[in-house]
């Protein structure tokens, strides 16, 4: 009841307006006894993925918390784990407003964001502050300017700076907002990504005497046979998980409804049913070889299954928490 007056309230603003006023409020209760505002006590329910012991499969996808601004809150509303970004090396304002539009019919949501964030080094003063006592992921991408064939220097050098404080890093190469960056998840191009952060990755665990997992985030927007090649290069480079996906460009679902005509990724509901199916066939190209993390459109305990079913150790929501609010994660997590 408490959250749909909050959100009756939200969703008469702008949804970027929304978004940042959100955030401002969480960073305000942080560390302060109104943080039992938005607390959940939930059951430990650890499941245990690429290495890493989480306390319960559900977690805040990457997006909703770029800079990392609002950990300890979020944790406090029960999440397993939070991934935060995506970051770039470089400080950058993304794409021009409106860039956020909320699909209300659909429950879905239009972002063309484009990597807007504070830059590395701001996010990881957040996370070095941050009391969070789940695992963190960090999400990082390239920046704008930064030409398709030098973005791996972009991820090396994110890399190099979240290591000691991340819990698994997340490589971005299917977001559709940022110029050629869904051309990394093909051919040479992913083999060249991939075997650049492999060695870094190799690199960084003797220097910090620690060993981060590497997942990457692909989009719902591959033809079976692309999924079949990511898959066998996620195999043959030994990538700790992937992270089944990113927004959709297909309008399909909500062709005729406002703003369905709006450039950007399309999250929400109306990416439920393909994003499963996208998990689906991993599953059975992977064959347990790497763990899946389920996300798109999971809105309710019965999508959650769903995508557990369909092959997902671990899942994630965000447009689904915008329209739902912290009441489902208790229902995910207290059944899932």
């Amino acid at each position: 009841m408490m959250y749909n007056l909050v959100r009756k309230a939200l969703f008469q603003l702008d949804a970027e307006r929304a978004h940042e006023l959100t955030l401002q409020q969480l960073q305000r209760v942080i560390g302060t006894p109104f943080i039992h505002l938005i607390r959940q006590s939930l059951p430990f329910k650890p499941v245990t993925c690429m290495g890493l012991t989480f306390k319960n499969a559900l977690g805040l996808a990457a997006g909703l918390d770029k800079n990392g601004e609002c950990i300890d809150a979020f944790g406090a509303m029960g999440f397993g784990f939070i991934e935060i970004g995506t970051v770039t090396p470089r400080p950058q304002p993304g794409n021009d407003k409106p860039r956020l539009f909320r699909v209300l019919e659909a429950e879905g949501i239009i972002n063309r964001m484009g990597f807007n964030n504070l830059g590395v080094d701001r996010l990881v003063e957040n996370v070095k502050k941050s009391q969070f006592d789940g695992v963190t992921g960090i999400n990082i991408g390239k920046n704008k300017d930064t030409p398709v064939e030098q973005g791996k220097d972009d991820y090396l050098a994110c890399m190099d700076k979240i290591y000691p404080y991340a819990g698994y890093i997340a490589i971005n190469i299917s977001s559709p907002n940022t110029p050629g960056l869904r051309t990394l998840q093909y051919g040479e191009a992913l083999d060249d990504l991939l075997l650049a952060v492999k060695n870094r990755q190799k690199d960084l665990a003797t220097i910090h005497n620690k060993y981060v997992p590497l997942a990457v985030k692909i989009a719902p927007d591959l033809s079976e046979e692309e999924l079949i090649q990511i898959a066998d290069s996620l195999v043959r480079h030994n990538i700790d998980g992937v992270i089944a996906t990113n927004t959709t460009l297909d309008r399909s679902l909500v062709s005729g409804l406002k703003y369905s005509n709006e450039t950007g990724g399309l999250s929400g509901r109306p990416l439920q049913s393909r994003s499963t199916e996208v998990i689906r066939r991993l599953s059975q190209e992977l064959q347990g070889r790497l763990p899946i993390i389920g996300v798109g459109g999971i809105d309710s305990l019965i999508s959650a299954r769903e995508k557990v079913a369909a092959g997902a150790s671990l899942v994630q929501i965000y447009s689904g928490f915008i329209y739902q609010g912290p009441p489902l994660i208790k229902e995910i997590v207290t059944h899932l």
